[in-house]
């Protein structure tokens, strides 16, 4: 099948995770995407460990996230390695880089400097908080972005610390919002034959992934949630919303008609609250009813009456329990990559399907410098 991509070429200038996400997804789709890394170290992230697991010399998050790239070392304090890279420049057709702000203008690398080797170039640009105001020269790390938008605040129940969600979200997201706008730019391009400039920041994203609570917020006199003291999942929505302890495990329960569940599951007191308003402004003594009654059972016992009845309830699965399930299985969302040298890394496959087929390519992160010799036999250098 031909990817829709296939013909594009990115240069990409970005590490650890935002950026090289992006890369990552339009690699999937077929774009030739080429790290632009330094001779000593390369991208940050190959030395990024988490549970400092490494594969080959990288770090298996640096080979998660820059599968099915390229590539090639170059040191932007050379004048003569600066110059080789333009010269890629101009056959490229989208640029993505994080480098703080005013970097790239020191190198002669900006958009405005490109523009005039690449016209119609699509250019992407990742920041923590944007290239204006107080916070523009902080870290633009996801834990921080995190913290800073609110997101730690609104998580956990309200007499505990903020909580941080346990994998890279802002980052992911980030990602997310530069390819999208990189597409769309390229879809511009071609119906108008001009390049484009892609702006993505952390605090924007993170932002915009919180639109439901910001929203509701900013439409109620700025008046602050208030989490649930129980089981909280989610300040604005009331009772039995929340995750709760079994006899073995625990129990996932969205919104439903607390009447029916109590009569369904034998949990008396619950039809007292009938309307949302009351199921909201009285959720943490509902909560703490249901969580009381919900711990008598086991979790498997519980979603059998309460699946009989469809009302919407699951399991809180584990990273094991989940890669034993029939639909993880059958969904594949796994897939091998490997490098020439034969060292290979389990990960996870691109998540779009296209014509019903799952993109998958088994071709591994890239060495450093591993795209230069022939890289500049294509330039005839």
């Amino acid at each position: 099948m031909r990817l829709p991509l296939e013909g594009i070429t990115v240069l990409e200038f970005s590490q650890y995770l935002a950026g090289p996400y992006a890369g990552l997804r339009l690699a999937d789709l077929g774009a030739r995407v080429i790290k632009i890394e330094r001779p000593k170290g390369g991208d940050a992230c190959r030395q990024l460990a988490t549970k400092n697991l490494r594969a080959d010399g990288d770090s298996v998050l640096f080979h998660t996230i820059n599968r099915n790239k390229e590539s090639f070392a170059a040191d932007l304090k050379c004048s003569h390695d600066v110059d080789i890279v333009k010269k890629l420049i101009a056959k490229a057709d989208v640029i993505t880089h994080n480098f703080r702000p005013g970097i790239m203008e020191r190198l002669g690398l900006d958009f405005a400097s490109i523009k005039e080797i690449k016209p119609d170039i699509v250019y992407g640009e990742v920041s923590g908080y944007g290239s204006e105001g107080p916070w523009k020269n902080k870290p633009g790390q996801d834990l921080l972005a995190q913290s800073l938008s609110g997101l730690t605040w609104v998580s956990n129940d309200s007499d505990k610390a903020p909580t941080p969600f346990g994998v890279a979200v802002a980052d992911m997201l980030c990602g997310t919002h530069l390819a999208q706008g990189l597409l769309a730019a390229l879809v511009k391009r071609k119906r108008h034959g001009v390049g484009s400039k892609v702006n993505v920041s952390l605090m924007e994203s993170i932002s915009d992934f919180q639109f439901e609570g910001l929203t509701t917020f900013l439409n109620t006199g700025e008046k602050l949630p208030q989490r649930s003291n129980v089981s909280n999942a989610h300040p604005y929505i009331g009772a039995p919303y929340g995750i709760y302890e079994t006899a073995d495990n625990h129990i996932a329960i969205s919104m439903t008609n607390l009447t029916s569940l109590g009569e369904v599951i034998g949990c008396k007191g619950l039809d007292t609250y009938r309307s949302p308003q009351e199921q909201f402004n009285a959720r943490d003594e509902i909560k703490i009813t249901l969580a009381n009654h919900l711990k008598t059972r086991t979790t498997r016992e519980w979603l059998d009456l309460m699946e009989a009845k469809d009302f919407w309830c699951s399991p809180v699965l584990d990273y094991d329990q989940l890669t034993q399930e029939d639909t993880y299985k059958i969904l594949e969302i796994e897939q091998t990559v490997t490098r020439d040298n034969g060292v290979s890394v389990k990960t996870t496959r691109c998540p779009i399907r296209l014509n019903g087929k799952k993109l998958k390519s088994n071709k591994a992160s890239p060495r450093l410098g591993s795209a230069n010799a022939y890289l500049l036999e294509e330039l005839g250098i």
